[in-house]
């Protein structure tokens, strides 16, 4: 249900166990009330309503429900090392306890924010004396992210030999943060966010354990779970001040937002959150989708993303993605970084609006892009041949004595405007990299080079340039 157990002192396991806990009498208070299933009168909304049993955790059915890898894994009766990744709030701490519980093994825990080289040495002997006496070892390693390289290689020996069974907690991408050899020696399990009808049963079990309703409209229930954004640990917190108003009277949605400060939005400028958001705005602009550009944007400008860091991406988008179907989109996406620059924000943000509308809703086309992709390949292929003679600068005697320039045409004085010369390097085909779609100005574009196609094998049918 909720990670709250990494942030309290009653979920602590005894000293022996974790290195962090406060105190060896309040840990093992806290392991007699857990026992009996109940908890401290005092301790948090979030700690009392933590589940008992898996089947009492909430959103995460593909994992715990009937076939769930994690379900089956406990069916079988031996847990695997694994790695639970999911944002805050989504029941990490929860799960790896209630693991450790159904399968019998004694639950250790640790938090890579609190923990050092001593508090893992000192765990390992601990897991290496229970494994003596014949009980298994689940060591839960909350934030396990924020373990260095080394520290991270450290558990590969204890956890090949058995030692211990790692269950790490991470709301970090694992591909990024951990180890390849760590990562081979566990499953990842990805925990998804809560959604409204999980944060609803929240929210109606909380009601149960106070003996009383929520004081909210249902408008302004529905905000609360808005609120919440995914955090069942966060929607318990504020349900618990709401609880504790004094009066009875129905808060709207208005009265609601005066009580609870806003949350910020789950956004990390230098992490995964960061690459997945600025991909979800370039592709919908791509996608010709100018609503859902409008959103990944305000979501990055709501997480404190740099807005000039967004203005060289929708300058990006204007070369990559549409080019030469629209030119005026490489102006558009300029000037709204000259004037974000000009004006800053909020209203500078405004014209970072209006360059995503006019790229979403220009036509697309990806032909310079693959054009100077292709030109690039040619070149280092053919390494360096030089220009033909009557397009080289000649601006010597000796240099027009060897032919430079001789012959060269200039071609705004011909008839046509075109002369049809060659400009590629001797001894090297003519090659086509420019191809255009035939989308918004490029329809024109095409159609001059389809029309100087024609010109240019005339010109060589008659004996002209080869």
């Amino acid at each position: 249900m909720n990670d709250a157990a990494s942030a309290s002192p009653a979920a602590s396991a005894d000293v022996a166990d974790d290195g962090w806990a406060p105190s060896a009498y309040l840990s093992s208070m806290t392991d007699l009330f857990e026992a009996a299933g109940v908890h401290p009168p005092d301790a948090p909304l979030a700690d009392r309503l933590r589940p008992r049993s898996l089947d009492e955790v909430v959103g995460q059915d593909h994992l715990l429900g009937g076939g769930g890898p994690i379900r089956r894994m406990i069916e079988a009766g031996r847990l695997g090392s694994m790695i639970l990744w999911g944002p805050p709030g989504t029941g990490k701490t929860t799960i790896a306890r209630l693991l450790a519980q159904a399968a019998g093994y004694q639950f250790q825990q640790i938090s890579a924010v609190f923990s050092g080289v001593a508090d893992l040495k000192k765990a390992f002997e601990t897991a290496r004396g229970r494994r003596a006496a014949g009980q298994s070892t689940l060591l839960f390693v909350d934030e396990i992210h924020r373990f260095n390289r080394a520290q991270q290689d450290g558990f590969l020996p204890f956890v090949e030999e058995g030692i211990v069974t790692l269950v790490g907690a991470t709301t970090e991408n694992p591909s990024f943060e951990l180890n390849g050899a760590l990562l081979s020696r566990s499953q990842v399990f990805v925990l998804k966010r809560l959604d409204d009808e999980a944060l609803d049963q929240l929210l109606r079990r909380a009601e149960a354990q106070e003996e009383k309703s929520l004081p909210l409209t249902p408008e302004a229930r529905h905000a609360l779970l808005a609120l919440a954004d995914g955090d069942g640990r966060y929607l318990l917190t504020m349900s618990e001040v709401l609880f504790g108003l004094a009066g009875g009277e129905q808060l709207d949605v208005q009265a609601l937002a005066g009580t609870l400060q806003k949350r910020a939005p789950a956004y990390d400028k230098s992490r995964e959150e960061h690459y997945n958001l600025i991909s979800a705005l370039h592709k919908s602009v791509r996608g010709s989708d100018p609503d859902a550009a409008l959103y990944w944007l305000a979501r990055m400008l709501n997480g404190g993303e740099d807005p000039l860091y967004l203005a060289r991406r929708i300058v990006r988008m204007a070369v990559e993605d549409i080019g030469e179907a629209d030119p005026l989109s490489l102006l558009v996406a300029n000037a709204a970084k000259d004037t974000y620059d000009f004006l800053g924000s909020p209203e500078g943000e405004l014209a970072l609006a209006q360059a995503v509308v006019h790229l979403a809703t220009a036509p697309k086309s990806v032909g310079v892009y693959e054009a100077y992709k292709a030109a690039s390949k040619a070149a280092r292929e053919t390494g360096s041949l030089m220009p033909p003679a009557n397009i080289r600068n000649a601006p010597t005697k000796l240099m027009k004595d060897l032919g430079y320039g001789k012959g060269y045409q200039y071609d705004p004085d011909t008839p046509e405007g075109f002369s049809g010369a060659n400009y590629f390097p001797d001894g090297m085909e003519r090659r086509v990299f420019y191809k255009p779609k035939g989308e918004g100005h490029e329809a024109k574009v095409r159609e001059r080079l389809d029309r100087w196609a024609a010109m240019r094998a005339g010109m060589k049918g008659e004996g002209g340039d080869e």
